[in-house]
């Protein structure tokens, strides 16, 4: 039993014995009612003393201190015990409810390493994850939380990553593959080289962006705060004139009674129920995200997701899934043979970690051999150019690569251009597929009322329009530069017909970052271990699901509502109390049940915004 519940018993009590003691000696009545009162609202009054002392007066502790000590001062006892003892009752309720929403997320996010098995000196040493260095080998035992980001040196297994994906398929890892930390080793004892420090791993970095998501307050939380300072000042100058108006103009003869509706106005008043249920709903909101894989940086964006009708998404990764494969190799210079022509090209794009460089490599099958590399130069949006094997070799669009018109190549994939010496001597084709799911995920938008769907993909026009048509998208852009696609994007947020809807943009947060910060809710997709998606983006997706896009939609509206309903229910319930209060219909034990009452059922309201719609 904490601090404040043996308060609270000790002075029911008390409070019970002074009730009794009234039919047999009003001295011991008011000393054990006196006693019930210090005991169960010192700590109130100690609170409302402070914030005095720091000019911060108008707020609940001041409320209530004024309210009870001035049934004291008129001889009310019961009631100032009465209304501190059930005010106690119902923040208690209000803390354990605060507590148990903070739990639920903490469950959720349940995924900071405690400890990392470090072998060093061929000993295994067991210390804390920040202690360990870049490089080192960690042992992560059957069971055991992945502590840092790091690449499997030995052994093989399957991991937990619902933490981070909100998914609950076991991933299965092997020797070279890349592990994050947050997840959990559900099988085999691997070994893994350590490739980033706790301070910038996976785990650390979705940790941070949680617990500053409270800080970044939405419109609605901001202007309960603002409301607050101005309501507060408002409700005790009007109980000063209920108090002292009516006794000085009509109704001399009942001070007391003026009094007695003054003091239950200012017990109504208490702002509680405004300050704790729109937060909690946020916060809540916020909650039921991380736990399906979805990480928004904080109530405003929450509140921005709400009102979205425009969304713009990048294809390559985000709309189709980022796997290229080689569909067809055409030469036009008869002294090469196709393999040949394969490894000048795999040699070329060695060096980068483009998918389609990725596609070329994986079609070549063969080790590239970086001596027979001179010199490597990658142009953003146009493709590459090389030196290898003493030959100028240049890949790329027909920005770059200088193709004939009478040769009217018309392809359906991404198209490489290749020239050996400044002479085209064939075209490569590559290919990617849409998800799966993409068409029936964009259905699912436009049901949400999303008004706009736009494409903007640095492909040529008839991939572009191919994979719009497919998908049923409103609009493409073609044939886009990375600094094409902000352009095009101011355009679009320029011209939209409601500005005080949003535009939300969907990348994979890698080439998309600027226009991921650009727009008004940038979400970045499958952003699990990218750095730069989680720096960018305002909302992270931790896998490449477009469904999570429409689940983040539908949260975040759910919490708006619920936030909604309980400023609606608070206001209607405080303004009834409040005149009833004034009338002298509703005495100060009433007052106490309306200001507990509406403060505990706003907070049970706002915990329906944990739970998540599968």
């Amino acid at each position: 039993m904490g601090k404040r519940e043996k308060n609270i018993l000790i002075a029911f009590i008390l409070f019970a014995f002074g009730m009794l003691a009234k039919k047999y000696n009003t001295y011991i009545e008011i000393i054990l009612l006196i006693a019930a009162y210090i005991t169960v609202g010192k700590s109130v009054l100690l609170k409302a003393f402070r914030n005095i002392k720091r000019k911060e007066i108008f707020d609940e502790n001041f409320l209530m201190t004024i309210a009870t000590l001035g049934a004291v001062i008129i001889g009310e006892y019961p009631e100032a015990v009465a209304v501190m003892l059930f005010y106690e009752v119902g923040e208690l309720f209000q803390s354990y409810a605060v507590s148990k929403s903070r739990k639920s997320i903490a469950d959720l996010m349940d995924i900071k390493p405690k400890y990392a098995n470090v072998i060093r000196n061929d000993k295994i040493e067991t210390i804390e994850p920040d202690e360990v260095k870049l490089g080192e080998i960690i042992e992560i035992r059957p069971g055991e939380r992945v502590p840092l980001d790091a690449v499997i040196t030995k052994g093989c297994s399957t991991l937990d990553m619902s933490s981070l994906t909100g998914e609950s398929l076991p991933f299965e890892v092997e020797e070279g593959m890349s592990i994050l930390s947050g997840s959990v080793n559900t099988s085999g004892l691997i070994q893994a080289k350590v490739t980033k420090e706790y301070f910038d791993s996976t785990v650390n970095k979705i940790l941070d962006l949680v617990e500053n998501a409270a800080g970044r307050k939405s419109k609605s939380e901001r202007l309960i705060t603002k409301f607050s300072k101005i309501y507060t000042p408002i409700v005790v100058i009007l109980a000063f004139l209920l108090a002292t108006l009516p006794p000085l103009t009509f109704d001399s003869s009942n001070w007391k009674e003026w009094i007695l509706r003054a003091l239950a106005f200012l017990v109504v008043s208490c702002p509680c129920a405004f300050v704790i249920s729109v937060p909690m709903s946020f916060f809540g909101g916020i909650g039921a995200a991380s736990s399906s894989g979805i990480l928004v940086k904080g109530g405003n964006y929450l509140e921005a997701l709400a009102d979205i009708d425009t969304i713009i998404f990048d294809k390559t990764g985000t709309l189709t899934k980022g796997v290229f494969n080689v569909q067809k190799i055409e030469l036009y210079d008869s002294s090469l043979d196709k393999n040949k022509f394969l490894e000048l090209v795999a040699l070329a794009e060695s060096s980068s970690n483009h998918p389609i460089s990725k596609s070329i490599l994986k079609c070549y099958k063969k080790e590239v051999n970086k001596n027979d590399i001179q010199e490597i130069k990658e142009i953003p949006g146009k493709g590459i150019e090389a030196i290898v094997k003493n030959s100028r070799i240049v890949i790329g669009n027909e920005k770059l690569v200088d193709v004939p018109k009478e040769l009217n190549i018309d392809e359906s994939g991404t198209t490489l251009y290749v020239s050996i010496n400044d002479k085209l001597s064939g075209y490569i084709v590559i290919a990617d597929e849409v998800k799966a799911t993409a068409k029936k995920d964009i259905e699912n938008l436009k049901n949400l009322g999303i008004t706009k769907t736009v494409m903007l993909t640095g492909d040529n026009e008839k991939i572009g329009k191919k994979v719009a048509n497919e998908l049923g998208l409103d609009e493409v852009y073609t044939n886009l530069l990375p600094a094409d696609k902000v352009y095009k994007f101011e355009q679009i947020l320029n011209t939209k017909i409601n500005p005080k809807k949003k535009i939300a943009f969907v990348g994979d947060g890698i080439n998309d970052a600027p226009v991921l910060a650009r727009a008004d809710v940038g979400i970045a997709m499958g952003a699990i271990g990218s750095d730069s998606a989680i720096e960018a983006a305002d909302v992270v997706i931790m896998t490449d699901e477009l469904q999570k896009i429409v689940s983040s939609i539908k949260i975040a509206r759910k919490t708006i509502k619920i936030a909604i309903q309980n400023m609606t229910f608070a206001f209607v319930i405080k303004v009834i109390a409040l005149a009833l209060s004034a009338l002298g219909i509703a005495s100060m034990w009433e007052a106490v049940f309306a200001d507990v009452g509406v403060t505990i059922l706003a907070v049970l309201n706002s915990f329906r915004a944990l739970k998540v719609e599968k």
